[in-house]
């Protein structure tokens, strides 16, 4: 029989398998129906019974109709593509692998869920170590149709005359797919050292290394999938925790644990960590570079003792006809007292009364000795505390502090030169307080730590009643809203389970502080390749991983070596371009060729804008998929404005930073020499750049200094 005759008969006998699924599919639908409509039924009885049994139903309606919701919600996730692979055992048996476990009316396994450990042998059986599996078959499905099937023979001796073994190089052929505005799941093409590392034990700290293409962000997210699905009853309820590198980054993946099956998931870039706030702008690298320093923790504290501009610098009042009057100095003498004892300002507004009252009460006994008189001290204190116009002083010149306002203040260079007095120098107070100063531009995601560090040096305002959707960091209009893929959760809530830190490379000191507040009892699964990094100070960054992790224990180190991503020729490039920024072994090898090497078109600065409206056209011409333009990050709005006449929404423009995690059938890279000027890490960047493409690269460059 001819091969593609073998290959037909073999998707026929899978189609009919599929088919069994999705029949059964359907009925566990209906049944999962079934059981929410019952559920409503016996609400609608519970308000005819007496009132002691109306409890009693009512939760008994509210958990048929919570489980009912959740079986369908779980079967509608999973529906596509719900089986990918088939494990052919030497005992005969055939094991079906997908996306969710199902079994027949009589309890025979239909599928086997792939974070199941019967699944394993699915991602881990090598030739060398076959784990009693013959013939590994990939599945590959549209909707409830198979298009395709490939095997690999693992134990060749084994093989009955009567088993076919048809194509070769799913993962290749995966691979090479065009893609999407989204990222996918690889729960089809998961390879055994990615396989290792998703099914690592959930405790402790599992860090995840490895170069551009290596699946280290898919991994992450599977493992998450995983661990809920093996420890849901630990990890479930209090969620997971997803940051990314920025706003395009998360949505990217947005579809990747939904998909499947998994919503108890908060996903957030960093500029949305801190809730209330949506920050997107970045700043220069070396505004961002003092910013993200530990050394901005005493810049910060000292900031929120100081003296809030405008508060009366004088308190005049008059008790039993003597004027009591305390000056500038004198007050802030007090208001030094009250921070001394190192509690949050918000919460100590009764310290400052009592230290204001003693003060007072300190005059009036020095005018008394001046004119032989004597005072009752307590009793003053207690008079005047129970006065008014004390209280009316004391709210202004004691007043709530947010932390949006604290920066807003430190605008002022004078101010902020005192507050960072011995830790940072003239310029990098002028670099910081103008990026302040301009009150038209909204936060930048550098600034959302200092706001979350604030957050907690102030302690929270006094609980009031607001307009909903108010925010209380800033005195700017309210940020737009955070979207979550999880339950809501109570404000800065610090409770998560567990926590997936992607591109954690980049990540400031200040960042890691922000987000180990949120992880004090999670176990933590974090994400980075060095060699990419943007973040110019590694050991104070490490110093601050370290904090945020705590005593956690055990620590696990895996490195992926293999890129999937880009073809050998374009990641040839890159790993020329950043030749002496890596150690021996930090950069992966890539095992797919195309034959198509990178394009380099040298033109004038000039003729740049057509030059890159060509390239463009060109790749979107030649790919299936999506086409990335990547400049510099201020070159953004520009290069954007150049591409306006095309209408591919395949298209994108991206900057240089934004770019980390993607990746895109075709890449523009346009003037590379500015990437590497741009950051403080120079080529690092350059390579996070030109490891983005999956098929084509085109660089458009005016020089050659870059190479």
């Amino acid at each position: 029989m001819s091969e593609p005759r073998i290959r037909r008969a073999e998707i026929a006998i899978e189609q009919r398998h599929v088919d069994r699924v999705y029949s059964r599919l359907a009925e566990l639908r209906s049944q999962a129906e079934a059981m929410r409509a019952k559920g409503y039924e016996i609400g609608h009885g519970a308000q005819r019974e007496a009132v002691f049994e109306q409890a009693s139903m009512l939760f008994e309606r509210d958990m048929m109709v919570f489980h009912a919701n959740q079986t369908l919600q779980t079967l509608d996730a999973e529906y596509e593509g719900l089986v990918f692979g088939r494990l052919d055992q030497t005992s005969g048996e055939k094991i079906y692998v997908g996306r969710l476990g199902i079994r027949d009316a009589e309890f025979d396994n239909l599928v086997t869920d792939w974070r199941a450990p019967a699944a394993a042998a699915f991602y881990q059986a090598t030739a060398e170590e076959p784990m009693d599996v013959v013939r590994r078959r990939v599945i590959r499905c549209s909707g409830q149709n198979v298009l395709d099937v490939d095997d690999d023979v693992l134990i060749a001796d084994a093989v009955p005359d009567h088993m076919s073994v048809v194509g070769e190089g799913a993962l290749m052929a995966a691979l090479g797919r065009s893609r999407g505005e989204k990222m996918r799941d690889i729960v089809a093409t998961i390879q055994r050292e990615q396989d290792e590392v998703i099914r690592a034990p959930w405790r402790g700290v599992t860090e995840i290394t490895g170069g551009p293409g290596t699946g280290k962000t898919a991994v992450a997210l599977h493992r998450a999938a995983y661990l809920l699905y093996r420890h849901r009853r630990q990890l479930g309820g209090a969620g997971v925790f997803v940051v990314g590198p920025s706003g395009v980054f998360t949505n990217y993946i947005s579809r990747v644990l939904p998909s499947m099956g998994e919503t108890n998931v908060e996903l957030r870039a960093l500029g949305e960590v801190l809730d209330g706030i949506v920050a997107t702008r970045q700043d220069p690298a070396k505004l961002a570079a003092v910013k993200g320093s530990l050394r901005m923790r005493k810049v910060l504290t000292r900031a929120m003792r100081d003296t809030p501009p405008d508060v009366p610098d004088e308190i005049r009042i008059v008790y039993r006809g003597e004027v009591l009057k305390l000056r500038g100095k004198e007050l802030e003498k007090v208001r030094r007292k009250v921070h001394s004892h190192g509690g949050p300002p918000n919460r100590s507004r009764v310290r400052a009364a009592e230290a204001l009252l003693e003060a007072l009460a300190d005059k009036a006994e020095e005018n008394a000795r001046t004119d032989g008189r004597t005072v009752d001290r307590a009793e003053l204190i207690t008079e005047l505390g129970e006065r008014i116009d004390f209280h009316r002083f004391l709210v202004v010149w004691w007043p709530v502090l947010y932390p949006g306002e604290i920066l807003r203040w430190l605008a002022d260079p004078a101010r902020l030169a005192r507050a960072g007095k011995g830790v940072l120098n003239r310029d990098e107070v002028a670099l910081v307080a103008a990026s302040f100063a301009d009150r038209v531009r909204d936060w930048s995601v550098a600034d959302v730590a200092l706001l979350d560090e604030l957050r907690v040096l102030t302690g929270p305002p006094p609980k009031r009643r607001r307009k909903p959707q108010q925010i209380e960091l800033d005195a700017a209009p309210p940020a737009r809203g955070v979207e979550s893929h999880g339950p809501h959760r109570p404000e800065h809530y610090d409770e998560y389970s567990h926590i997936v830190v992607d591109e954690s490379q980049d990540l400031s000191p200040m960042q890691w502080r922000m987000i180990g507040r949120r992880g004090k009892y999670a176990s933590w699964t974090v994400v980075g390749d060095p060699v990419q990094s943007s973040w110019p100070e590694p050991d104070e960054a490490a110093q601050a991983r370290d904090q945020a992790f705590g005593p956690r224990t055990p620590r696990r180190r895996y490195t992926l070596r293999t890129n999937y991503r880009n073809s050998k020729e374009i990641f040839d490039l890159a790993a020329r371009v950043v030749a002496g920024h890596a150690e021996d072994g930090d950069l992966p090898e890539a095992v797919r060729t195309t034959g198509l090497e990178p394009e380099i078109r040298m033109t004038d600065t000039a003729s740049l804008e057509g030059s890159v409206h060509s390239a463009a056209k060109e790749l979107l011409d030649a790919v299936e998929g999506t086409v990335g333009v990547i400049c510099a990050m201020d070159r953004v709005p520009e290069v954007s404005g150049w591409l306006t006449g095309h209408s591919d929404e395949r298209l994108k423009v991206v900057g240089s930073l934004d770019s980390k995690g993607l990746e895109y059938d075709g890449v523009v890279l346009v003037e590379p020499t500015e990437l590497i000027t741009e950051s403080t890490t120079g080529r690092r960047v350059l390579y996070v750049a030109l490891t983005r493409a999956t098929q084509q690269l085109t660089v458009v460059a005016s020089g050659r200094e870059w190479l």
